[in-house]
């Protein structure tokens, strides 16, 4: 009990450590017994396994726990999977990635202006998606109109903004072109290759074993997820797995048992300025400074993450059925495998603050706006205001794994903060004119 108090209630630093499995253990438990992680989570660097562990629920009515082998729904980190189908269909002859969508779809509005190319890169100018459409009982038909009615963002291939609706159609252009349904010609082509035994595509009737039960987070407890519409909410998401059949795919893509070395090429190129290749993100800004084919995903209480550090041969996957913040935490427990200074999560406890220093404090910090309203602190707008939990250091209200540490220089002015996520610290200068 001694311990977990330590841990809830002082922060600890883990410092270039020797021991990597030892204190990526112990970042877990904290995330587990402070932030109430449900899921699992493998780390796995030069094919040796760091750590592979299960936390939490699968099902809390029933108190089945989850295990290593527990399937998770994997929301957007689907689209690697359905780009890796379109690339397949592309070497195979079958379609270019200069087909234009009209050729599948001429009905689409705008479908002469958009290319595969531009639906895998996120240049189409589709919108995000359409949420209320997956979360309604309508047809597959039905729900291709509706979506049709939904406006471009902007004119295709103009700039770059994510799309799920381009990813949904990518799925339909795969059952297309292969006369396959997608769920078939994904396990047939991919999942089955790579020996993913465990991988699927979720339906609204199949019964799947092991699969766990997903939890959205609200200010009075957990609650179940609301229905989904799997036979609509496809191609950018609907693939659930498991962390070792993900582990499997990992290492597949260094070799070419499923896409060429022309194809992996193609995948992983960054295409423009938000880092997007084909259903990657390619060397996001979260990388270490290591080279990082990664993505996250998030929908409705499950949240997940897969981190390819390919020149350090470190992957990093994490899992969430409760919504628990799989991307940092993806984000801390890779900081850790490459020795950098976190700090482990702990209970953050408000406390009487020094209001004199706040105009000291406000400022601009590269991107960071921090705004004094009223006599209270806030990053970057009124939603979320930072709370002290000491003379210096800060938590946001609405993210206490997020925190602001005011730096005073020898002249006695405070020109830097150390900002921390995912316990990951980053020391930013203040901006002056």
């Amino acid at each position: 009990m001694k311990f977990i108090l330590a841990i809830l209630f002082f922060p600890a630093i883990i410092f270039g450590q020797k021991n990597s499995s030892t204190n990526l253990a112990k970042y877990m438990q904290a995330q587990v017994d402070v932030n109430h992680f449900s899921g699992t989570v493998l780390v796995t660097k030069n094919g040796s396994v760091l750590l592979k562990k299960a936390y939490g629920f699968a099902d809390c009515e029933w108190n089945i726990k989850n295990t290593i082998d527990t399937k998770f729904q994997l929301a957007s980190v689907t689209k690697q999977f359905t780009a890796a189908a379109i690339l397949l269909l592309v070497e195979r002859g079958k379609l270019s990635l200069n087909d234009h969508l009209s050729k599948f779809f001429p009905d689409y509005p705008k479908a002469d202006s958009v290319t595969i190319h531009m639906l895998l890169s996120h240049s189409s100018g589709l919108a995000l998606g359409f949420k209320e459409i997956a979360l309604s009982t309508i047809s597959v038909d039905s729900a291709y109109s509706e979506i049709k009615k939904i406006p471009y963002e902007f004119s295709p291939g103009t700039k770059s903004a994510y799309s799920n609706i381009g990813y949904y159609l990518l799925g339909k252009i795969i059952e297309k072109v292969s006369g396959e349904k997608y769920a078939v010609f994904l396990s047939e082509n991919i999942f089955e290759k790579v020996g993913m035994k465990n991988t699927g595509v979720s339906n609204t009737d199949s019964i799947i074993s092991k699969k766990a039960q997903i939890y959205c987070r609200t200010e009075n407890g957990f609650v179940h997820n609301p229905y989904i519409n799997w036979e609509v909410n496809r191609g950018h998401d609907g693939i659930y797995s498991t962390v070792e059949d993900l582990a499997l795919w990992d290492q597949a893509l260094y070799g070419t048992s499923i896409l060429s070395e022309d194809m992996k090429k193609r995948m992983f190129t960054s295409y423009n300025d938000q880092d997007w290749g084909y259903g990657f993100a390619i060397n996001p800004f979260y990388n270490h400074g290591h080279q990082l084919i990664a993505h996250d995903g998030g929908f409705f209480g499950t949240m997940t993450s897969l981190n390819r550090f390919t020149d350090d041969q470190l992957f990093v996957t994490v899992l969430s059925n409760n919504e628990s913040p799989s991307y940092i935490i993806a984000y801390g427990l890779s900081a850790i495998a490459f020795q950098k200074e976190v700090e482990i999560p702990y209970k953050h406890v408000q406390t009487k603050a020094d209001t004199s220093l706040y105009d000291n404090y406000a400022g601009k910090y590269g991107e960071i706006e921090i705004v004094k309203i009223d006599g209270k602190l806030y990053f970057n707008s009124p939603e979320k205001e930072l709370l002290p939990e000491s003379k210096t250091k800060f938590f946001r209200a609405d993210n206490p794994d997020r925190t602001i540490e005011f730096i005073q220089d020898k002249s006695g002015e405070y020109n830097s903060i150390i900002l921390t996520k995912g316990g990951v610290k980053e020391v930013i200068m203040k901006n002056h004119p």
